[in-house]
């Protein structure tokens, strides 16, 4: 037979008190509100801004504070009234909008926008690798901020997401600046970028087959241009003409004697090479352009980059062509700046699921810490530089950015 329960043995067993509760501990958020500055553009005649003001809007209902200098929009056609509705506050002031957390804008500072900066800070823009200077390296490391470039920065993929957008942007600009610059009234050869019936079709050489190459192609080749493209990766000329769908594409590696004698007959010449350690793994030799048609237009997106033309001299969008031996060069390093509406937008899409990211890990330590992608756009942190081309390029010390957050953690 059972054992007898003892009297009031049973009432007691069966009370919730003696049983297992479940938690009441409070979940620990791990969620942060960031303070975002957008100061207004003064370099290069950048007439782009990181965030729309749907974007902010967005941010501000999530509970962030967002604060952007007086005009900062306008260039995009944005005012700041479709700011301030979106709930930014609008400051009169750079130092002030240089009291953010995180300041984030598309041209690198000036030297005098450092000066603002503190310690522990986090700048996102644009390195501009062909363009930089030990002393701006030097000035951020001094104010010990993070430092996180936006064209380095990589999603899950291994792509580069600012590259990509800005890439698609200048690719599809280019032609229409090549076919502007062939016209008549811009004194140039008087052709149309591309054929008409019983007419030779115009001829225009690409070096470079990433994302610019990609978009400058379909474009030319829309119009009915004879297109040729040059890289020494094979596997990007491949996927090239797997992308545009067309046989008609003539792609080659960059032989110089082959390259040459097309360079030579061309209406317009592309420099779209990507930097490979720091610098342009080829460069057209001054003797070539020399060789080129009077009235050619050479347009060199890699200028910011260092050039892929040994003739090339930066420019900018109030004075953006030059001629040399009366070849017209086209090298304003901001193409996307050309058209800043659409590059706002694209670059919005990108910045604000990031600036999202950071907030849900608790911030920009801990998102490096968790995110191998976004680390790969840092090149300063806490003060010192993480980044082994700037290094070896100024001949400067750097210290591994994975070892220095592992100890931290």
């Amino acid at each position: 037979m059972p054992e007898a329960v003892p009297p009031g043995f049973e009432s007691l067993a069966t009370s919730r008190a003696y049983f297992t509760q479940e938690s009441m501990l409070a979940v620990e958020t791990r969620k942060r509100k960031l303070f975002i500055g957008l100061p207004r553009e003064t370099s290069l005649q950048e007439n782009r801004i990181c965030l729309t003001p749907e974007a902010v809007k967005h941010l501000v209902q999530e509970g962030h504070e967002v604060v952007m200098e007086s005009g900062a929009g306008e260039p995009s056609k944005y005012s700041d009234h479709d700011y301030s509705e979106a709930g930014a506050t609008i400051a009169y002031s750079q130092k002030e909008v240089y009291e953010a957390d995180i300041v984030l804008k598309v041209a690198p500072p000036t030297q005098a926008e450092i000066e603002f900066m503190r310690s522990n800070q986090t700048l996102i823009s644009a390195l501009q690798f062909g363009s930089l200077t030990s002393d701006f390296i030097s000035a951020l490391t001094r104010k010990k901020v993070n430092a996180i470039s936006f064209e380095l920065i990589r999603d899950p993929s291994g792509a580069r997401p600012v590259v990509r957008a800005m890439s698609e942007i200048a690719g599809s600009t280019v032609m229409l600046i090549a076919a502007e610059y062939l016209a008549r009234s811009n004194e140039g050869k008087g052709i149309i970028l591309g054929g008409i019936t019983g007419v030779p079709p115009s001829q225009v050489v690409i070096l470079g087959a990433g994302t610019v190459a990609e978009y400058a192609a379909r474009a030319a080749t829309g119009l009915g241009a004879e297109v040729k493209v040059f890289d020494n990766h094979l596997y990007k000329l491949r996927r090239l003409k797997h992308n545009l769908g067309t046989m008609m594409l003539y792609t080659s590696t960059l032989d110089t004697v082959v390259l040459n004698q097309q360079i030579r007959r061309a209406d317009v010449v592309i420099g779209a090479l990507n930097a490979e350690d720091g610098r342009i793994p080829f460069m057209v030799p001054e003797s070539v352009v020399a060789s080129m048609a009077p009235g050619s237009v050479i347009i060199d997106v890699s200028i910011d980059q260092g050039g892929c033309f040994e003739t090339s001299e930066m420019t900018s969008h109030s004075k953006p062509v030059f001629r040399k031996y009366d070849v017209v060069h086209y090298c304003v390093p901001n193409i996307a700046s050309r058209v800043p509406r659409t590059a706002t937008n694209a670059l919005s899409n990108i910045f604000t699921p990031m600036l999202q990211e950071i907030s849900q890990h608790g911030g920009i330590n801990e998102v490096l810490f968790t995110n191998e992608h976004f680390r790969a756009g840092v090149y300063i942190y806490k003060g010192s530089l993480t980044n082994a081309a700037i290094a070896k390029k100024f001949n400067m010390r750097y210290k591994e950015l994975s070892l220095m957050i592992a100890v931290r953690n």
